[in-house]
């Protein structure tokens, strides 16, 4: 086959796909998001080719690349962008991924453990950990067999010494705070974690925080909001709470770019101040070398659009994610959480499927009828291996225009799909059709007449990508 009949083959099915997921599809994966136009076309720009690694020497950024200023000041510009959205003083943009952010962390905790030891004296591990159990919903990230892998030390069990918050018996998705306060001061954590990928309530960051603020030393507070990153602020506010550091990734609620994130709001000449510069260091060279700089280019941009948003797409996430539950509710789906929470606080609605069989079966049964989201472990599952439930999330769909009262009828091609086996597949993709122009961005127009001027840039050579970018232009 000629590299001609390769490239038409790959971009026969690129096509395909593009058109079933952006035209057809209801995308309901909670981790999941659809980047801007413009946002996009920053992807592709010049840097996503190049290098920009530095590090902090004797006080000054010191890069090892020529070519560098324009990205450099990017990645301040949008570490600024990151430090208004969250409010905070401190924010590391260079990790690739939120797992990535939250290794970065752990061999950073590790490293300012070690600080104060004495000459000849072994490096140790992180004594102890307290977080969310995997199969109650735990982010794999933040467990020994992810990111966490090789920073805890073992109990003479030969076990990690990882100690789980304790869940109610009436909410399976809550932490149990009359229980956790005896753990806390049994477990002794030097750092706590916490943050969910099957996420549907707040964390009681501020009541363990107020157990713990008066030890010496202090655990290091960490909050992993990969999946509620762009909810910051009206689903919970971390920082305001005691969180010392915030990681996730950018890609979820937050619209961006697949990337990580880590901020924090350690002062300077404060007890956690040298951490800071542990975590710097273990990005680079620790973690990355190149840390995709048209990716990064691309951060910048959804981060300008969540911060003119912010507000609005919350909001409407957030309204769009209980609207979802009710209706599934209604149409005799068994809807997860409580009735009196709305069975959400944030983007994600969970269901059990148990009756009409495993969840990955129906989750595939679902994705045949063009709706897309994902099976999952319940908490009182036998294993994570084991799936009754599905997780599904509203807020790709918000951006593209979904509103509250729009969740209702999708909910009953849902329930036919799922509680009947009725195929239900060209209604959803005729329903789909309705919502395909992106919200809480620029309007198309200006957008695509700015990504035009970036494809040009790209092939300033090329009267190919002039004709194209007018068309693009004109398309609109």
């Amino acid at each position: 086959m000629s590299l001609t009949d390769q490239a038409r083959q790959l971009v026969d099915r690129v096509v395909e796909n593009n058109s079933w997921r952006q035209r057809e599809c209801f995308n309901l994966i909670p981790s999941e998001n659809t980047p801007s136009l413009l946002v996009k076309a920053m992807e592709i720009s010049d840097p996503s080719g190049r290098y920009a690694e530095h590090r902090t020497m004797k006080g000054k950024e010191i890069y090892f690349y020529q070519g560098i200023d324009f990205i450099r000041d990017i990645e301040e510009a949008a570490r600024e962008a990151m430090c208004t959205y969250f409010g905070c003083p401190r924010a590391e943009m260079r990790a690739i991924s939120g797992q990535m952010a939250n290794e970065v962390v752990f061999k950073a905790v590790t490293a300012f453990k070690n600080r104060k030891r004495s000459e000849g004296e072994p490096w140790r591990r992180i004594k102890s950990v307290m977080n969310n159990d995997l199969t109650k919903g735990g982010h794999l990230s933040s467990q020994p067999m992810g990111a966490l892998f090789n920073y805890v030390e073992f109990r003479e069990d030969g076990k990690e010494n990882v100690t789980n918050f304790p869940i109610q018996k009436e909410n399976l998705y809550k932490i149990d705070t009359d229980a956790l306060g005896d753990i806390l001061h049994k477990a002794k954590p030097e750092l706590i974690i916490f943050g969910k990928s099957m996420f549907i309530y707040r964390e009681p960051v501020a009541f363990v925080h107020d157990i713990v603020k008066d030890w010496d030393p202090r655990p290091v507070i960490i909050y992993d909001m990969a999946h509620v990153l762009g909810l910051y602020g009206a689903f919970q506010e971390p920082f305001s709470e005691g969180a010392d550091i915030v990681t996730g990734s950018t890609h979820k609620t937050f619209f961006g770019p697949q990337r990580g994130i880590i901020a924090s709001n350690i002062e300077k000449k404060t007890p956690l101040s040298k951490l800071w510069i542990d975590i710097k260091s273990r990005v680079f060279p620790g973690s990355t070398s190149n840390h995709h700089l048209g990716t990064l280019l691309a951060l910048l941009m959804a981060t300008h659009e969540m911060n003119a948003f912010k507000d609005e797409y919350q909001a409407e996430v957030i309204r769009n994610a209980k609207a979802w539950a009710k209706a599934l509710k209604q149409a005799g789906l068994d809807v997860q959480g409580d009735p009196a929470d709305g069975y959400t606080e944030t983007h994600q609605v969970l269901l059990r499927v148990s009756e009409q069989g495993p969840g990955h079966e129906i989750a595939r049964r679902l994705e045949e009828n063009n709706i897309v989201c994902n099976y999952q472990a319940l908490p009182d599952d036998e294993s994570f291996l084991v799936s009754s439930g599905l997780r599904t999330g509203v807020s790709e769909m918000t951006r593209f225009g979904m509103r509250a009262a729009d969740f209702e009828p999708l909910a009953g091609f849902f329930a036919e799909c799922v509680l009947h086996n009725k195929n239900v597949r060209e209604e959803v993709a005729a329903y789909r059709r309705k919502f395909s122009t992106m919200q809480y961005c620029l309007p198309m127009a200006e957008a695509a007449e700015l990504t035009a001027r970036v494809l040009v840039s790209v092939f300033p050579n090329s009267d190919y990508a002039k004709t194209f970018a007018e068309n693009l232009s004109k398309l609109v």
